[in-house]
Formats: C-alpha cells, sequence, structure tokens
C-alpha cells in the first residue's frame, strides 16, 4: 500500500499496490470500483495521478485500475540497457499486460494519455485479443510524429528531442532542478499551469524528484526514436493493423492538432477507428474531464450492454 497522501487524497476510495511483474521490476497501481477492467495509462512528464478528475466517474461502472509506467512515478526505473529495449514501448506494454493478469483480467479496456497512448498502441497491437476497446488521447501515431516533424513541432516539442540524447547529459541537467524541468514542460502548454490541481501538481513535482526517475523518461524518448520505430515500421511492412474500436481524441489547442491529422494518420493503422478535436490543450483529463467523459462513457458502456445482450 502506498503511504503516500496525496494519492489517498486525489483518488479517494482507490487502494494503492505495487505488483511484481518480473526482472524485478514493480509497477505501481491505484485501483478502485467494479465492473469491467479499465487500464488507465498517463503521459510525461506525469503519473497516474493525472486521471483524479474521471477516476472517480469511471469507476463507478468500472474496475478501474491506473498504472504508473516503469520510469514513472513509483514504479521500477530499470537501466535502459544497450539499444533503450527495456524502455521499448513493446516491454512496456507488456509490463501492463503482466500487471492485469496478476490481477485477474485476461481482457481489458484502456483509456490512454500522451507516453501511456504509445504504450496502449503497442499494447493492442502485440496482444491480439487482450484489449477490447481504447480511447487514446492527444497523439498521433509515433512513426508519424517523427517522419513528418515540422520546424512549429520541434520548437514545440523540444523535449523529444533533448530527451534523446546520449547518457547522462540529459538526465543530469533535468536532476539539476527537476521541479524546474516539470514547470518548463507542462507550463508551456496552451493552458500554462492553471489547470492543475496544486496536490496533483505536487505530486507530479514528488515523482520527478526520485532516484532513476530522470533516466526512465530519457530511455522512454530514446527508445522511441529508435528501436519503437522499427517495430513500428515492421508493422505497417506486414499491412499489421489496429483491430479493435478506437476513440482518438485530442486538443484543439495543442500542439498536435496545430501540426499533424491525428484521425487520419489513425485511420492508415486501424480498421475501426472514430474521433475528434476537444476544446482543450493537451492535458485533456485536467483540462477537459466532463468533455472527456461524455465521450468515454458512451464508447465503454457499449461494449458493457453488447455483452449483456448476449
Amino acid at each position: 500500500m502506498s503511504d503516500n497522501f496525496l494519492l489517498f487524497e486525489l483518488l479517494p476510495g482507490f487502494e494503492h499496490h505495487k505488483v511484481d511483474v518480473g526482472h524485478g521490476v514493480e509497477i505501481a497501481v491505484s485501483i478502485g470500483g467494479s465492473g469491467p477492467p479499465l487500464l488507465l495509462l498517463h503521459g510525461h512528464p506525469q503519473t497516474r495521478a493525472l486521471w483524479h478528475r474521471v477516476a472517480p466517474t469511471l469507476s463507478k461502472s468500472h474496475r478501474v485500475i491506473a498504472a504508473d509506467l516503469r520510469g514513472y512515478g513509483d514504479s521500477s526505473k530499470p537501466s535502459g540497457g544497450r539499444n533503450h529495449e527495456k524502455y521499448s514501448k513493446r516491454i512496456m506494454a507488456q509490463d501492463q499486460v503482466t500487471m492485469m493478469k496478476k490481477l485477474g483480467f485476461d481482457s481489458f479496456s484502456i483509456l490512454a494519455h500522451d507516453r501511456g497512448a504509445r504504450v496502449a498502441h503497442r499494447l493492442a497491437m502485440d496482444h491480439s485479443g487482450v484489449v477490447e476497446r481504447m480511447i487514446l488521447l492527444d497523439i498521433a501515431p509515433t512513426l508519424a510524429m517523427y517522419r513528418k516533424t515540422s520546424e512549429v513541432f520541434a520548437r514545440s516539442y523540444w523535449h523529444w528531442f533533448f530527451l534523446i540524447q546520449p547518457t547522462k547529459l540529459p538526465e543530469q541537467l533535468i536532476e539539476a532542478d527537476p521541479v524546474t524541468y516539470i514547470h518548463e514542460v507542462m507550463g508551456h502548454r496552451s493552458a500554462g499551469l492553471a489547470p492543475f490541481d496544486k496536490r496533483a501538481l505536487a505530486e507530479y513535482e514528488r515523482c520527478i524528484t526520485l532516484r532513476g526517475t530522470a533516466h526512465g523518461i530519457c530511455e522512454d524518448y530514446r527508445a522511441a526514436a529508435g528501436i519503437d520505430l522499427e517495430h513500428d515500421q515492421e508493422d505497417v511492412d506486414a499491412g499489421r493493423k489496429l483491430d479493435i474500436p478506437l476513440l482518438v481524441l485530442w486538443g484543439k489547442q495543442g500542439v498536435v492538432h496545430n501540426c499533424f491529422n491525428p484521425l487520419e494518420e489513425w485511420k492508415l493503422i486501424a480498421n475501426e477507428v472514430v474521433g475528434e478535436a476537444l476544446s482543450c490543450g493537451h492535458y485533456i483529463a485536467e483540462e477537459a474531464p466532463q468533455e472527456l467523459l461524455e465521450h468515454a462513457l458512451p464508447f465503454y458502456l457499449s461494449q458493457t450492454l453488447k455483452k449483456g445482450s448476449k
């Protein structure tokens, strides 16, 4: 159980645990509610705390499992390996599959933001039949975003290119003032720091200072710019596509909306996808929680009703 009082405040009624997924890695999770299992995966540079404005409502109809990705939050932060393979989205996805199986769930739905959405993409691609339906927030596919990078995108998503520099320069710069790093990355988005609950922001600040977090974050991005692109290209070359109901949502005030066409990019690699832009920026679950719930609940509940009619 977590001794972090902020999580108890942000996610009332949830239980907090760590699940051993093997190879010396533990995944920190917060679990609440009852019903069909729904896995929530956060993005950079945040933690499972980002779901605090939507998880309580989701838990009224689902068994909600909010997890910290490896390298983030209270989860383990192993070294990355020679080719950064320990932070490939394939390995990070396997963490979540193993964790969910240990909790008793062989299949589940996913709601994922940012880096977590990239893990979710790989999870659904690699583990046929495990993911029932999925919502991805404010991303286009990694391969498309790197291949179609523009000057506007590079200036706005500067951290994509900073974090992939060879160890240990980025790590040392982050560790020199980790709270400033959090504020710079999150505060320079469209809405600044205003949307964030002070307790959630304090939780992000706490976790960025934990030993190994800077390295974990960098390895996540280094893998994304290398081994993950190889895996994504292999899918394209083989004609493999996501074959589950997929809903993609993104912020109309965000960089992804300005630099890419998310829905069209996902249509290239998914057979059943719908989506639209919401009236917010990048941090959808914290900037526009009600709007997110208005899309998410019908999407997930339609599957529950469909199962109940069989």
